[in-house]
């Protein structure tokens, strides 16, 4: 049987109808075009494009290309790891830690993506994911009243949002720390509503906005001497 971190034929198989959303989403994390990937993998942009449109059965040592071209792994491609932690991969031998400016923090917020938001509930400290948005100085997500991430409102609280390179032992994190409200102007929310890129991956009847007022962001990044550059930041 084949390695896990290196796939197999019957795991592609099983997982090929994510194939290509997972290369795609991966290409564009990296900001590379179809054929910056294809000529990485020794491969035709046709070829590319079909396997992020269509379903596709590639055979290993395609895999293989593709996932050293994305700076990824096969297990990663298929959705083998989709259950895990972030951070299995091994310690590098020389990592360099960097501390990012405001500017670069900004950079990797982007305009949107998952966090955690820091809350206190009944005097102790609770941790949830939410889908953020970016507005000019505002860092927004949306809830419900009565869920956990709604306790922010009222409160200075903190948005921490990373990301994690199990392939090569690196990322980076950003701390967000500042006071949270609930949005109720009409102006502001229906400003929000159009920088929203997507709505609460939880599901639907979380119509209530929580902003917050950075006074505070801060960040670091572990970058490994030798491995790839960072991702680029996409819209």
């Amino acid at each position: 049987m084949t390695n896990p971190e290196t796939g197999s034929a019957s795991a592609v198989s099983r997982t090929r109808s994510d194939l290509g959303r997972r290369a795609a989403l991966r290409r564009q994390e990296l900001g590379l075009t179809r054929e910056e990937v294809a000529a990485r993998a020794a491969a035709s942009p046709g070829y590319l494009q079909y396997v992020e449109e269509h379903t596709a059965d590639p055979d290993i040592g395609f895999m293989l290309r593709l996932a050293s071209a994305l700076e990824t792994t096969v297990a990663e491609l298929v959705g083998r790891t989709t259950e895990l932690p972030a951070g299995f991969g091994k310690a590098a031998a020389h990592p360099e830690v960097l501390v990012l400016s405001a500017a670069e923090c900004r950079e990797r917020l982007s305009t949107h993506g998952v966090g955690r938001i820091a809350v206190t509930i009944d005097d102790a400290p609770a941790i949830f994911p939410v889908n953020y948005t970016v507005a000019d100085e505002l860092i927004a997500y949306r809830t419900a009243p009565e869920a956990g991430p709604a306790a922010a409102a009222g409160q200075d609280v903190a948005l921490e949002v990373d990301h994690i390179d199990d392939a090569f032992s690196q990322g980076w994190s950003v701390l967000v720390v500042g006071p949270a409200h609930v949005v109720t102007d009409s102006h502001e929310t229906r400003r929000l509503e159009e920088h929203a890129h997507t709505g609460p991956w939880i599901g639907d009847g979380r119509h209530q906005w929580i902003a917050i007022h950075p006074n505070r962001i801060t960040g670091r990044r572990i970058r490994v001497m030798g491995a790839h550059a960072p991702s680029k930041a996409t819209p």
